[in-house]
């Protein structure tokens, strides 16, 4: 019987002194690893839809039929740090159309480990927490599979991937084509027809409408490709090598006023390690990433665009990012390992709009103009036990600086100590507690600085500090004969937390230069965010079992904003102050509960419901609205007809619920009119069925 397995971010130290091989891992607090990835989540391309059934934390915000995002926590963009294979991953578009997740395929996946906290000093920017992809690794045996997924709104997916090799070098390759129509939520509306009903309801929607020869498009087609090679130079030193490219064209964002034309991306990957070199050094590892991604977006087929897309603007965004690694493992002793790395990275963001017709004046109008943020950092970790008890420390010390080819703006400089100490306390074999506190930051980034839009408004604020989380973990696991159960809470502090003001005006002096802002952009504010998590399984028999994940977070403001909301209703224009004090992307309690029953070797099924309670705490001046609750029942059976052939078939929405996921915060660029609070949400999929072939060699 197969179940997820939680793990810990804790290695207990049960070393001896030549061998690293023998750091065991335990079970207990902040990390759950979701392994065999690319087998169990064959639904669709999209990891942050995988991530958010399987992470009670995780949510997910809807952008489009592919491409979706993520909160952790309750936060989202760069306060989550996102790896593959070390590489920190980044997405181009200032709008979220393609973020870090999207670059990553679920066939490519071999296990995802997600981390909640500021508990990881190996990371740049580990505010809330870390989500670590691991992609498929070479093995020495030939083998290898070809697969196909077809499902509802006309949706296919082709892959194959092969590996093989000797002793000495090994090689893992995989490739995939994706492609859908429009999916249909609850009410039978595709997505054009979700925009042509808010069109219904608020006429000055209209310029963002589907023309009516993309009407009936496809949503998106996706392409991927990956190598990675792994050889081995002698019995102590390894290399591994990786390239993985994402080709994703035509890609409709609903409830935004642009599409993604293109999205290209390209993630190189290389590691060397060399073992035991001596006292101070059993193992030696060298990382060296680097990723680059072209994502334009564009009116062309909104109304907006004009007669033969005369009219079109083109907001062009690109983003390179590189970094290099130094890890040196040293065993103190029996019951101490501690790690000491060297991490350095650079981000160049860079954007312009490009304007026809009666938009030329936009012609290489900067947005982010050519941004840098470079990152060196020293750092150390610590694992020890003594006796009962696993004690992990962590101290990260980072130096940043951000410069940007906007001569009107400052260039910035950042320093931080990060530093954190999580213990476990192990009562007896079936019982363990666990306390963490910690501290980290994370710096603003190019578009939360120098941001223009395309009316050259400046909506970035260069004067923004770096916001700094101070957290407490508790928590503790429990295993029984016939099950397991962990509770853990938290509590988190954030100082300067980097907030998106939609009724704000603000005068820069930069440079000796006045500048005054739109009145919507960025601004530091105090917060908190707390919550608790439940995780549980239960052996109902030896056949079928029971789990379950629930998790609840409340954000809350220190003091409302200082700003007003603008709103006009039937040409009547009024102005209040703000006076909420909710955080925003703050899901409602979530509770995902999946009956799992193996009918035989060959058969096994599985009964889901997902349940999330109405958002009856949100931040209504800055964009977001009262969703309702849902229950949502999915259903999965897989048979493996031999050692050959498998199949999997599944049915999400089984009910064909009409609900969303995700609310309307004004950070996003949405669907709007720009005079009244009222924004178009983009509704969740329908009933949704899909079968996967997959045969294997």
């Amino acid at each position: 019987m197969k179940k997820t397995i939680y793990l810990s971010a804790i290695c207990a130290v049960a070393l001896n002194a030549t061998d690293l091989g023998t750091i065991e891992v335990q079970e207990v607090t902040d990390t759950k690893i979701i392994e065999n990835v690319s087998n169990e989540e064959v639904k669709s391309a999209d990891l942050a839809e995988a991530l958010a059934k399987q992470v009670p934390s995780i949510n997910m915000i809807r952008r489009s039929g592919i491409a979706n995002d993520i909160t952790l926590r309750g936060q989202k963009r760069d306060n989550i740090v996102v790896t593959m294979d070390g590489s920190k991953v980044c997405g181009a578009c200032p709008n979220r159309m393609d973020p870090p997740t999207s670059h990553i395929v679920v066939a490519n996946v071999d296990s995802v480990k997600v981390s909640e906290g500021p508990y990881d000093v190996e990371e740049f920017g580990d505010l809330s927490g870390s989500v670590k992809i691991k992609m498929k690794t070479p093995t020495k045996e030939t083998k290898g599979e070809v697969e196909t997924t077809i499902g509802s709104f006309g949706y296919k997916k082709f892959g194959a991937k092969a590996s093989g090799g000797n002793d000495k070098v090994r090689v893992v390759l995989s490739a995939s084509y994706e492609n859908s129509e429009q999916y249909e939520d609850g009410d039978g509306n595709t997505i054009a027809q979700q925009i042509q009903n808010a069109v219904t309801t608020n006429p000055k929607f209209a310029p963002f409408a589907f023309k009516p020869q993309y009407q009936d498009m496809d949503a998106y087609t996706k392409k991927t490709a990956m190598g990675k090679v792994f050889v081995k130079i002698s019995d102590n030193q390894d290399l591994e090598a990786s390239i993985t490219a994402n080709r994703s064209d035509d890609v409709l964002y609903g409830n935004s006023k642009m599409d993604a034309i293109y999205d290209d991306s390209n993630i190189y990957n290389l590691k060397y390690t060399i073992k035991d070199l001596g006292k101070y050094s059993k193992k030696l590892t060298f990382k060296a990433y680097k990723s680059d991604v072209k994502h334009p977006m564009s009116t062309k087929y909104r109304l907006a665009s004009g007669v033969n897309s005369a009219n079109e603007v083109i907001s062009q965004l690109t983003t390179d990012m590189m970094g290099f690694k130094v890890l040196n493992d040293i065993q103190v002793d029996d019951n101490r390992l501690a790690t000491i790395g060297i991490d350095t990275s650079k981000r160049n963001w860079d954007g312009a709009y490009i304007g026809y017709g009666t938009k030329t004046a936009l012609t290489k109008r900067p947005s982010i103009q050519d941004v840098d943020t470079v990152n060196n950092a020293i750092f150390i970790k610590c694992n020890r036990d003594i006796n009962n008890i696993n004690i992990k420390t962590g101290l990260r010390y980072n130096d940043t600086t951000i410069s940007t080819a906007n001569t009107t703006y400052n260039d910035r400089d950042f320093n931080s100590l990060d530093a954190n100490i999580l213990a476990t306390f192990k009562t007896d074999d079936s019982t363990k507690f666990f306390a963490g506190i910690g501290r980290a930051s994370r710096v603003p980034d190019g578009r939360e600085l120098y941001f223009n839009s395309s009316m050259n408004v400046m909506s970035g604020n260069p004067t923004l500090d770096q916001t700094t989380n101070t957290e407490i973990d508790l928590g503790i696991e429990k295993k029984y004969e016939n099950g397991y159960l962990k509770f853990k809470t938290f509590y988190s502090k954030l100082d300067d937390y980097i907030y998106f003001n939609k009724g704000n005006t603000k005068t820069f002096s930069m440079k000796g230069t006045p500048t005054t802002t739109a009145y919507n952009s960025f601004e530091n504010i105090d917060a908190k965010i707390y919550g608790l998590e439940i995780l549980a399984s239960y052996d109902l028999s030896d056949d079928a079992y029971l789990d379950l994940g629930a998790a609840y977070q409340r954000g809350k403001k220190d003091n409302p904003m200082i700003g007003t909301n603008i709103n006009t209703i039937s040409g009547v224009t009024t102005t209040t102050a703000q006076t909420d004090t909710d955080l925003a992307d703050i899901t409602p309690l979530k509770i995902n509960i999946a009956l799992n029953y193996d009918i035989d070797d060959s058969l096994s099924t599985k009964v889901e419901l997902i349940h999330a309670n109405s958002w009856n705490n949100y931040d209504s001046d800055n964009g977001e609205q009262a969703l309702d609750n849902y229950n949502i029942i999915n259903l999965k059976a897989k048979k493996e007809f031999s050692k050959n052939i498998e199949t999997t078939i599944g049915i999400d929405n089984l009910f064909d619920k009409t609900y969303a996921v995700s609310n309307t915060y004004a950070d996003l660029i949405l669907l709007g009119d720009g005079t009244s609070n009222e924004v178009m949400l983009l509704n969740e999929p329908g009933r949704y069925i899909y079968a996967n072939f997959k045969y294997k060699f």
